[in-house]
Formats: structure tokens, C-alpha cells, sequence
């Protein structure tokens, strides 16, 4: 992350982007956290970013479904220390992991079958289970 761009894995976006607003917050601050406004809630336009290319965003957009509001914006608060540009930073940071493993390809995973060793093995666990059982059983009924 440099000063005028944040890094989001294949992706650069610039701080022009994002709009920060502060708040007063609910987090630690002690007699001050009814007077300052240290949490930062940090919005960015997803939908309408021309940082992002399409068919990256069409790759993103169904793991961020549930982190977009109506308008196609990704917003993220934070509010875990005193400071504000703490929480700035912390904001940025967790943006761009966000954006980052959402960016990611996916690897599907290959079928594959368990091979003869391995059934064999779980049959034979099966069969000891059983007769463990039947002779417990066994046991009981000639008290």
C-alpha cells in the first residue's frame, strides 16, 4: 500500500476511490468516546470503480454479495483503537484482503473415488464394531 494507491492484489486502486468518513464509536476511547470521533467508515464504489476490470469483477462479485449495499458499494468500519488514522489504516488493510482473496481464482475440486485399500479397511473397522457389539450383547443377556 502506498500513499496514493491501495494494493488489492492484482489491482491498484487509488485513493480517490475511497471516502472516509469518521464517527463517534462505541469502541475503547474511555471519557473521550463520547466526544471524538475515532471510528472510520471507509466506502468504496465496487460496481463503479474504472480501477477494477470487468471479468475481475464478475469473479469477485459473487463472494462479496453479502458485503454490498444496494448501490454496489463495499463498505467497511472500524473503530478497534483510539486513534482515527489507526483505524484508517485499519480500514485499508482490511479492504484490501478483502479484495484480494475475493479476486482469486477459485480451484475446483477434482471427483476422485477411495481406492480398494480404503474401502476394505473401512469394512473391516465395521465388521470389528459389529461383532465388539454383538459380543457385549451376548454378555447382557446371560445375566
Amino acid at each position: 500500500m502506498t500513499d496514493d494507491c491501495l494494493e488489492a492484489g492484482p489491482v491498484r486502486i487509488p485513493m480517490w476511490e475511497l471516502q472516509f468518513t469518521a464517527a463517534r464509536s462505541g469502541g475503547p476511547g474511555g471519557q473521550n468516546v463520547n466526544k471524538v470521533a475515532t471510528k472510520v467508515v471507509c466506502t468504496f464504489d465496487f460496481e463503479g470503480s474504472p480501477s477494477i476490470p470487468e471479468y475481475l469483477k464478475d469473479r469477485a462479485r459473487p463472494r462479496l454479495k453479502n458485503r454490498l449495499n444496494r448501490a454496489g458499494e463495499l463498505v467497511i468500519a472500524s473503530s478497534k483503537t483510539r486513534k482515527q488514522s489507526q483505524n484508517r489504516s485499519d480500514c485499508l488493510q482490511r479492504l484490501s484482503a478483502l479484495l484480494a482473496e475475493a479476486f482469486t481464482k477459485q480451484v475446483i475440486r477434482k471427483a476422485t473415488r477411495p481406492s480398494r485399500a480404503v474401502k476394505e479397511r473401512r469394512l473391516a473397522d465395521k465388521r470389528q464394531r459389529a461383532q465388539r457389539k454383538q459380543e457385549r450383547s451376548r454378555a447382557f443377556d446371560s445375566d
